[in-house]
This record gives C-alpha cells, sequence and structure tokens, in this order.
C-alpha cells in the first residue's frame, strides 16, 4: 500500500497545471461566446441576405442616380466592418455617381466612406491621401462629425501601429485635437456624442468618465450591436490600464458577442479575448478566439490585423505544442507507473491465482463445448425441420401424383380399347372425332388445379405471406374461383425447390422468355431488392 500511495503521489505532481478559472460572470459570457461561435454562419448569413437584396436592387435599370447613390451608401453599410474588398467596390461605384450628379456634398461624402474603409484595412498613407483631399467645407454638417473623428482615429491608430514613444505623444495630441473640433458637430446625448466622450476618456486614460460615458451609451433607446461593441470594447481598454483585467476581460467578452451576432469582421475584441485566455492559462479558448480572429481578419482583409494576430497565434500555437509535450511526457511516466504496479500486481496474483486460472482455463473448455453442443443441436433442429417439411411435400404431392396417373392411366386404357374397336370396324370418322374431343388445355387446367389444391394444403399462408412482400396497391387479388395465378404459381415452383426457369416453362407449358418476363415483373413491383427476392419467397413457412 505504501508503494501505491508513493507511485500514486508521483503520478499527481506529473500532470500540468490548470487554468486559473474565470469569475461568475465571465465564465456565462464565455459559454454566450463559445454559443454565438457556434452559430456564426446564422449571423453571417443574415447579413448575406441583407446584402443580396440590396445589390438585386442596385442594379435594376431603372433606378435614378440619386436613388441609386443613396442605395449604393446603404451597401456600404452593410460591407464597411464587414468586408474591405467589397466596401472599397462600392466606394468606387458612389463616387462615380457623385461624379455624374456633379454634386459636390456627395463626392466628399464619397470621399469620406473611402477613407474610413482604407483606415478599417491598415492602409494609413492612402487614408490620410483621401481625407487631405475632402473639402470639408463641402460636407453636410452630419458629415463633418464623421470627417474629424476618422482623422482622430486615424492618428490614434497609426500611434498605436508605430508604438514609438518619440512620435506617439504628437499623434495622440493630434488626435485628441480633432476629437474635440468633432464633439462641436455632435447633438448632446446622442451616440456620436458619446463615443467621441469615449474616445477622449481612452486617450487621456480617464476611467472614471470612459466608465460613466459607457453606461450612458448602454442606456440609449437603439443602440446597435455593433455600436455596443465598439462601446465596450473601447471602455475595457481603460480598465485593463486601471489594473482591473477580470472587468475588462468581461467587457471584451460583451464586445465579442456582439460583434458575432452583428457579423462584424473589423474587430479587435475576440482577438484580445484571446489573449486574455491564453494569460489566465485557458489554452482551449485562446486557441478557438485566435483562429476566429484570424478568419475574421482574413475574411476582412484587415492588414495591420492580421500582422498583430500573427504573433500572438505563434505564441498560443507553441504554448499548445508545449503542453502537447508535457502530455506526452506526463503519458509516459503515467505509462512507466503503470507498468511498474501492473507487474507488482502479477507477482502477487501468479502464485495466488494459479489454481483459480487452471478452474477458469476447464470451465471455458466447458463451456465453450456446451456452446458448441448447443449450435449443432440448433443445426440439427433446423435441418429434422426441414426434412420433416420435405417428406410432408413429397408425401402429399406423391400421393397426388399416383392419384392423378393412376386416373390418367385409366382414361389411356379406355381411350384405346375404344380406338381399336373402331378401327376395327373401320370407323375412321369417329376415331378422328374422337380425336378431336381429347381437350389438352383442359387438362393441363385439371392438372394445374391439382397442384394448386396440393400446395395450399401445405402452404395454406402462402397468398396471405407473399402479398405482404409487396405495397397494397401492387399485391395480387384472386378471384373466388381460383386458386392460384399463373406468377403465384411460379413463386410457388421456386419456394418447392425448382428454381430452374427452363424446367418451370416445361411445368407450366409457357415459354422460358414468358417465364423470365413474369418474374422480372413481380420482383420490380416488390418492396424488396431484386436479389433478395428468391430467398424471402424460399422462407415461406410450411403448416
Amino acid at each position: 500500500m505504501k508503494l501505491f500511495f508513493f507511485l500514486c503521489g508521483l503520478l499527481l505532481t506529473t500532470l500540468p497545471s490548470v487554468a486559473r478559472p474565470p469569475g461568475a460572470a465571465a465564465d456565462s459570457l464565455l459559454r454566450e461566446l463559445n454559443e454565438a461561435l457556434a452559430h456564426k454562419r446564422e449571423y453571417d448569413g443574415q447579413r448575406f441576405n441583407r446584402i443580396a437584396v440590396l445589390t438585386a436592387d442596385f442594379a435594376a435599370p431603372e433606378l435614378s442616380d440619386n436613388a441609386r447613390f443613396e442605395l449604393g451608401l446603404r451597401i456600404y453599410e452593410e460591407y464597411k466592418a464587414f468586408k474591405y474588398d467589397s466596401a472599397f467596390v462600392y466606394c468606387q461605384k458612389i463616387t462615380r455617381l457623385a461624379g455624374q450628379l456633379r454634386d459636390p456634398q456627395k463626392v466628399e461624402l464619397a470621399k469620406l466612406k473611402l477613407a474610413f474603409v482604407l483606415l478599417s484595412s491598415g492602409m494609413f498613407k492612402e487614408t490620410f491621401d483621401v481625407l487631405d483631399d475632402i473639402q470639408t467645407g463641402r460636407l453636410a454638417p452630419a458629415d463633418r462629425h464623421g470627417y474629424y473623428f476618422l482623422r482622430a482615429r486615424a492618428y490614434s491608430d497609426l500611434g498605436a501601429f508605430n508604438r514609438d514613444l518619440t512620435f506617439r505623444p504628437a499623434y495622440n495630441r493630434k488626435a485628441l485635437a480633432y476629437a474635440d473640433t468633432a464633439l462641436l458637430f455632435c447633438r448632446p446625448g446622442s451616440y456620436e456624442s458619446l463615443s467621441v466622450q469615449e474616445f477622449r476618456a481612452q486617450k487621456t486614460n480617464d476611467l472614471a468618465a470612459g466608465a460613466a460615458v459607457y453606461g450612458q451609451i448602454r442606456r440609449l433607446p437603439r443602440l446597435t450591436l455593433h455600436q455596443l461593441a465598439v462601446s465596450a470594447s473601447t471602455t475595457a481598454y481603460l480598465y485593463e490600464l486601471a489594473g482591473q483585467p477580470d472587468k475588462a476581460f468581461e467587457l471584451l467578452l460583451t464586445s465579442a458577442i456582439a460583434d458575432l451576432r452583428s457579423a462584424t469582421k473589423e474587430t479587435t475584441a475576440i482577438f484580445k479575448v484571446a489573449d486574455y485566455c491564453y494569460r489566465r492559462g485557458d489554452l482551449k479558448n485562446a486557441y478557438t478566439f485566435i483562429r476566429e480572429a484570424r478568419e475574421a481578419a482574413a475574411f476582412y482583409n484587415a492588414r495591420q490585423r492580421q500582422l498583430e494576430l500573427s504573433q500572438l497565434s505563434s505564441v498560443i500555437e507553441g504554448e499548445k505544442i508545449n503542453i502537447i509535450e508535457s502530455q506526452r511526457r506526463s503519458l509516459q511516466t503515467f505509462a512507466i507507473i503503470m507498468t511498474a504496479l501492473a507487474l507488482a500486481v502479477i507477482g502477487f496474483a501468479v502464485v495466488s491465482f494459479r489454481q483459480l486460472r487452471q478452474l477458469r482455463r476447464a470451465g471455458r473448455l466447458i463451456s465453450a463445448t456446451n456452446g458448441e453442443l448447443q449450435a449443432r443441436n440448433h443445426e440439427l433442429g433446423q435441418l429434422i425441420q426441414g426434412l420433416n417439411e420435405a417428406n410432408k411435400i413429397k408425401e402429399e404431392y406423391i400421393g397426388y401424383y399416383f392419384h392423378n396417373n393412376s386416373r390418367y392411366i385409366d382414361k389411356l386404357e379406355s381411350l384405346k380399347k375404344r380406338v381399336d374397336a373402331l378401327l376395327a370396324s373401320k370407323q375412321y370418322g369417329a376415331v378422328q372425332k374422337l380425336a378431336d374431343g381429347i381437350n389438352s388445355k383442359t387438362e393441363r387446367n385439371e392438372l394445374l388445379k391439382g397442384f394448386d389444391l396440393v400446395f395450399l394444403r401445405l402452404f395454406p399462408h402462402f397468398i396471405e405471406q407473399f402479398n405482404a412482400l409487396f405495397r397494397e396497391e401492387d399485391r395480387i387479388r384472386l378471384p373466388e374461383d381460383q386458386l392460384l395465378t399463373t406468377e403465384l404459381r411460379i413463386f410457388a415452383l421456386i419456394r418447392l425447390g425448382i428454381v430452374d426457369s427452363e424446367q418451370i416453362s416445361r411445368m407450366l407449358g409457357y415459354s422460358i422468355n414468358t417465364i423470365y418476363t413474369y418474374k422480372t415483373r413481380v420482383k420490380n413491383r416488390s418492396l424488396l431488392p431484386n436479389e433478395e427476392f428468391e430467398a424471402r419467397v424460399q422462407a415461406i413457412q410450411a403448416v
């Protein structure tokens, strides 16, 4: 026993450390995120369906350029956080339409939409080139907020991407300045105003202000899933900087769930969730979420996001390999320990159970012999049953044919005497008349009727069981004065063991082709495959 406890303790020391469990709220959100991930195709499908309807309307030839421009903007809105390439294509389309309309406001708006998708894809130079080309005086007042906030985001994202302590502060100052300008064009209390305030709180590391704004955003009456995802992700950043990773993790989970349900691919939330899971030791979820983040970034074609993901993805996959290797070593140690335990048990058992093994061997021999005898008895019983059935069939048909043949011999003797008498008196016409009176068809029908009577006496349920092999509408229904049809008679002979079609044709007086036709037609109507049909007929039991 001491050896056993020592080996078990050694085994426990070889097991890898387990992940730190999340809190109750985070645990519930993790389950919700995995459930949303399982329904990802359904959410993506809903967006694809909306896009399909809009693009079909966009292609309608009767649309005016103004209506087509507005519809192109709606399609762009569907694509802008879903797929960069398609959003870029529709930016080009609305740009051409704006040029055709010669509407300066629409031209600048199209440029603003293009700048947004370029920034989302990580194309910073192109983003600033387009932004510099926009004439803000031509933008509608509502769109000026978007312009200045996009500039703020562009400088913020560029600073985060460069990670350079020399230039980053200047980028952040410009980002804050443009955010302040954007606020001037927002209606107080609107989502646009609150999102800019939350952005400023993030850039100034003001957790209290950011949390307060997030609470206001959550209370907005028509808050969309995408707006919720952006706000929760921004606030999570503040909690992370404040040293509250659990709260940050919960907000990132909320953001990732909203992204999945809104079919948003241009996102960082699930990537950060994967990072948190990895740091907590939850490698299973980390690997699942980083894979989803990679797929989303590749689908959207977000260049800078793919670069960011590649580093963490390599770390997680490397850690997974390390854990697998650790588990392999643990299994090797476990195998060695179990081998030692097994050898010890075998050593004790060899002496104690030698006699028992001999008894078991004898018992197995007896059991095997009994099993073999039972199998032989079963085979013998089946053979006896088959012989009894065959004997009964032979008795019935031998009796029938002896009686029938005797009757025919008597008729032949009577016919011979009459023919001899007529020939002796040279009444040749009477002989011909006598020959014409012999009806071979009637005689064959009498013969077959006799066969039917004997067969149905042996197999009284044959017709019922035969019909069970067909659908209701394909079953054979006999007139009251008829015992068996030709089809039933053919398969009755097969049930008696006469399976040769040529022999059946001679017995029934049909050509062999006719027999084949009858058999094929019956098999084709049955519920069984053709190759199984005759075997099922032969399995029909006699009385």
